[in-house]
C-alpha cells in the first residue's frame, strides 16, 4: 500500500485536506492496526488526522477496519438482556469515578457488563486500581469474560485481548503528546454484535455530532448504543450538569433523558484514590450513601436498550 499519496491528501491542513473516501480509509486504518506502516509514515498519517479531523466516511471506514479485528465475546443466554459495554480509557483526575458503580447496579438488576480499556496517564487513576479495590480483576481472554459473564453478570477485559492493533495504535499517545483516531473509534467498538449496548460518552459537543451520526448508521445494522457527556472523559454522567442520554436503537435515535432535566447542586466527591473510591462506591451501593440521580437516570436508560 501506498502511503504517501494518502498523506499528500489529508496533510495540507484544516483547508486545505481532502477526505478519503470510506474504502480507503477502512484499507489505510487495517494497515495502522496490522502494524503495516513504517513509523515515520503513521506518525505523518496519525498527526494528519488529529489536525484535520474524521469525516463520516472516514470514522464509518475506520470502524470497519476495526470490527473486522475485533475479539467476539459471546453473551448467553441468546434470549437475555444485551451486554452493557463500558469502556473505560482515562481514570479519574479531580473527583471519583464512578462508571463502576454503574456496572455493578446494571449487574445487579441482571443486565450483563463487560468493561474494556486501557490506561496510560501518569496524572489520573487507573480505572483499573479501581476495580481492583473493589475486587474486580480482569479475564485473560474473551473466552474467559464470557463465562464470567454468564456466572456473574459483569466481567472485565484489556484493551489488548480485544484488539491488540488498537491497543498498540492507543499507545502512542504519551510518544505522540496527543490522541489520535484510534481513541475517537474506540469508543465504538463492539464485541458483541446484535448481543449489545455499546456506552459512548464524549467530552467535547461537537463529537455528540459525528458519534450521533456513526451510531444511527450502526443502529440500523442492530449495533445499539447509548450517546452521553462523559464525566473526566469515563463513561458515567456528570452528576450535577442537565443529562444528555441518547439510545441508538433500528436506525432511530431517542431521547431517555427526563424532559425537564437541569443543572443539579449535587456534590462532587474528591475520594479519588481508589480504596476510598471503591468505599463511596460500596456505600452507594448498600444505601448508606444516596445514589446521585443522573447515575439512577443513566441506568435506567441502559435497562431500557439492554432489555427491549
Amino acid at each position: 500500500m501506498e502511503f504517501a499519496p494518502l498523506i499528500k491528501e489529508i496533510g495540507r491542513g484544516t483547508r486545505g485536506a481532502r477526505d478519503l473516501d470510506e474504502a480507503q480509509a477502512e484499507a489505510l486504518f487495517g494497515a495502522m492496526l496490522d502494524r503495516a506502516v513504517p513509523e515515520l509514515e503513521l506518525g505523518a498519517i496519525l498527526l494528519s488526522m488529529r489536525i484535520k479531523g474524521e469525516s463520516a466516511a472516514e470514522l464509518a471506514g475506520f470502524w470497519r477496519a476495526m470490527q473486522a479485528r475485533t475479539a467476539r465475546v459471546e453473551i448467553a443466554p441468546a434470549t437475555g438482556p444485551r451486554c452493557v459495554l463500558l469502556p473505560t480509557f482515562n481514570g479519574a483526575r479531580k473527583q471519583a469515578n464512578l462508571m463502576p458503580l454503574v456496572a455493578r447496579l446494571l449487574a445487579r438488576a441482571g443486565v450483563p457488563v463487560l468493561i474494556f480499556g486501557r490506561h496510560d496517564f501518569d496524572s489520573r487513576i487507573s480505572p483499573f486500581e479501581l476495580l481492583a479495590a473493589l475486587g474486580l480483576a480482569p479475564a485473560a481472554t474473551p473466552e474467559q469474560a464470557s463465562e464470567r459473564l454468564a456466572r456473574e453478570r459483569l466481567a472485565i477485559l484489556p484493551l489488548a485481548a480485544l484488539n491488540p492493533g488498537l491497543d498498540a495504535l492507543m499507545a502512542l499517545r504519551p510518544r505522540l503528546g496527543v490522541r489520535n483516531s484510534g481513541h475517537s473509534v474506540a469508543k465504538l467498538l463492539d464485541a458483541a454484535p446484535g448481543r449489545s449496548v455499546r456506552v459512548v460518552a464524549v467530552t467535547h459537543p461537537e463529537y455528540l455530532d459525528s458519534m450521533g451520526q456513526a451510531l444511527l448508521a450502526q443502529s440500523a445494522a442492530g449495533h445499539r448504543g447509548l450517546l452521553m457527556r462523559a464525566s473526566e472523559g469515563e463513561a458515567y454522567a456528570h452528576l450535577r450538569r442537565k443529562a444528555q442520554l441518547y439510545g441508538f436503537i433500528d436506525g432511530q435515535r431517542l431521547d431517555l433523558h427526563p424532559a425537564d432535566t437541569t443543572d443539579l447542586d449535587w456534590p462532587l466527591s474528591p475520594d479519588c484514590e481508589p480504596a476510598a473510591n471503591a468505599r463511596l462506591i460500596e456505600a452507594m451501593l448498600d444505601g448508606r450513601e444516596p445514589l446521585p440521580p443522573r447515575i439512577a437516570e443513566q441506568v435506567m436508560a441502559l435497562r431500557r436498550l439492554a432489555e427491549d
